[in-house]
C-alpha cells in the first residue's frame, strides 16, 4: 500500500521555528555530517542564515524526534499491512499521527501480543458474556454468567466467568485508541 507521508521533516521544523527552509536544510546537513550545535552556531552562521544556539538545539531535538517518529510510523504501517489489517482509514490515521504516543495508541490493537488473560477468556467463549454485560447494564451479572460455566474450558463457576469477561473488557478499553487518547488528554489537562 502506497502512503503519502506528512509534511517533510525539514519543512515542518522550518514552520515550527518560523525560519526559512534553506536555513533548516543547511543545519540538518551540518548535523548529519556530525557537526555539533556549538560549532554550527559559532562557525557556520553563514550556512544556516544566522540560526542561534537555542534555535539549533531545538532544531536538533525536533529532527531526532521526527526522524524516530517517521521510522516508527513506517514500521507500524508495515507490520499492520503484513497482518492484512491495514485499511485506508487506518493508514490515514497513522500517517496523520503527529506524536509517538498517538502512533502507539493506534498500533496497540494490532501489536503482536503474548497470550493474555483476555485471550484465554475469549478462547473459553466468554466474549459474548462480556459484550452482553457491557451493552445492557440492567442485567444481573451472576445470572448471565451462570450460562457460561464450563469446567472443560476452565470456567468453574459464575465468578470465573465474570473474571474472564472483566479481562476481555479491560483489554478492549485499553486498545481503544480514541478512548486512551481522550483519557490521556483529560489527565494532561487536569494534572498539575
Amino acid at each position: 500500500m502506497s502512503i503519502q507521508l506528512m509534511t517533510p521533516i525539514a519543512k515542518r521544523i522550518a514552520n515550527e521555528l518560523h525560519v526559512r527552509l534553506p536555513q533548516v536544510e543547511a543545519a540538518i546537513a551540518l548535523l548529519d555530517d556530525k557537526a555539533t550545535v556549538p560549532f554550527i552556531a559559532r562557525y557556520r552562521k553563514e550556512a544556516t542564515g544566522g540560526l542561534d544556539d537555542t534555535q539549533l538545539r531545538t532544531l536538533e531535538e525536533r529532527l531526532t524526534y521526527l526522524r524516530e517518529l517517521e521510522e516508527r510510523r513506517t514500521t507500524i504501517l508495515k507490520s499492520i499491512d503484513e497482518q492484512g489489517k491495514l485499511t485506508p482509514e487506518l493508514a490515514a490515521s497513522i500517517v496523520q499521527a503527529d506524536t509517538k504516543a498517538r502512533l502507539e495508541d493506534l498500533y496497540l490493537p494490532f501489536k503482536p501480543k503474548r497470550r493474555t488473560k483476555a485471550q484465554i477468556a475469549r478462547e473459553a467463549g466468554l466474549e459474548p458474556l462480556a459484550r452482553r454485560l457491557l451493552q445492557d447494564p440492567t442485567l444481573v451479572p451472576e445470572r448471565e454468567a451462570a450460562g457460561f460455566i464450563d469446567p472443560d474450558k476452565g470456567v468453574a463457576d459464575a465468578g470465573a466467568a465474570l473474571e474472564g469477561a472483566r479481562w476481555i473488557l479491560m483489554e478492549t478499553f485499553a486498545e481503544d485508541a480514541a478512548l486512551v487518547g481522550g483519557l490521556s488528554q483529560i489527565l494532561w489537562d487536569a494534572g498539575e
